[in-house]
């Protein structure tokens, strides 16, 4: 058995296999079980990754199911304890696999260990380290834009990004894995809700180190696929993961969050998107009203411990 599964979705991404796939296949310290799934690209991936990279476990989908089908099917192949999750954009330094590792070995109550995400072209500069999530509704990424060598310690965070984290596949299967209604975006913040709920938590480990390209499935970093998907999972995310009474509570901040939101994508030309990307949320909490986590007394002081942390994001915001 491996150490550990190292789990790459790939939707048309032939370009940045060599970089991504090579990397991952130098990790020293770890034995490292290396997964592809393929969501039917259409770019000749599938065929350059059974030449070039035959030690990799390939698995084809039919179509593309999004980021949280693919993963899932990787994380159910796994044979080791626990999986990585790393995107294809990616290049990773070869002692990458071995301090994630270690940094959840450490604590049976970490859920997810997110490594320092760092920008392709500039990798002194941050692109991702842990991310947050505050009362207005808003995910905030933190330390994007900032230089490395300020986030250098290791520390609790709200959520891991699952472009680059390692997660226990027992807890993720106990928890039920990514839910594909999600397709793409936020799907990550809503596994990582859900275990904090349950009392789990998320590490940030800087040792481990990862250069990211970023967008390189949808695009740049605002555009009408990603806004449609963001707002919609937000709705659903909240939905899912706030009893009725914490809605209730964070109802005025939601809906000056949701409301600046929407006045920012229509200066950006995106208003419908993201109108109809919200009533896409509304349908999800519909259709999937049975995948909401029901309220527990055990898990209250769960709750309030969110809730205080909601609060305290949002002075993040300020930060910035």
């Amino acid at each position: 058995m491996s150490d550990v599964s190292i789990v790459i979705p790939n939707y048309n991404g032939i370009s940045y296999l060599e970089a991504c796939l090579r990397s991952v296949s130098k990790q020293v310290g770890v034995s490292a079980e290396i997964i592809v799934v393929d969501n039917g690209s259409s770019d000749g991936s599938q065929r350059y990754i059974r030449e070039h990279f035959p030690q990799c476990v390939l698995i084809c989908l039919d179509k593309n199911y999004g980021f949280c089908r693919a993963v899932n099917e990787g994380i159910q192949r796994a044979g080791s304890p626990y999986v990585i999750l790393l995107n294809n954009d990616t290049e990773v330094r070869p002692d990458f696999a071995r301090y994630l590792l270690d940094a959840i070995r450490e604590d049976k109550r970490r859920f997810s260990c997110a490594a320092k995400m760092l920008q392709y072209q500039n990798r002194d500069v941050l692109d991702n380290a842990g991310d947050y999530y505050c009362a207005l509704g808003w995910g905030i990424t933190r330390g994007r834009g900032r230089p490395s060598a300020d986030y250098s310690r290791g520390g609790r965070i709200f959520s891991s990004c699952a472009g680059a984290a390692i997660y226990q596949k027992k807890l993720l299967e106990e928890l039920g894995g990514f839910d594909d209604a999600h397709f793409s975006y936020l799907e990550d913040m809503d596994l990582s809700y859900r275990a904090r709920i349950y009392g789990y938590y998320h590490w940030y480990e800087p040792r481990a180190e990862v250069f990211h390209i970023g967008s390189a499935t949808s695009g740049s970093r605002y555009n009408r696929f990603k806004v449609l998907h963001s707002a919609g999972n937000n709705v659903y995310l909240i939905y899912k993961n706030m009893p009725f009474l914490q809605m209730l509570l964070n109802a005025p901040l939601l809906i000056a969050g949701f409301s600046v939101k929407y006045l920012f994508f229509m200066k950006k030309g995106m208003g419908k998107d993201y109108r109809n990307g919200f009533l896409r949320g509304l349908r999800l909490c519909r259709e999937h009203s049975d995948k909401k986590v029901r309220f527990c007394m055990g898990h209250a002081l769960n709750y309030v411990k969110i809730q205080m942390e909601l609060w305290k994001n949002i002075l993040l915001l300020v930060r910035m």
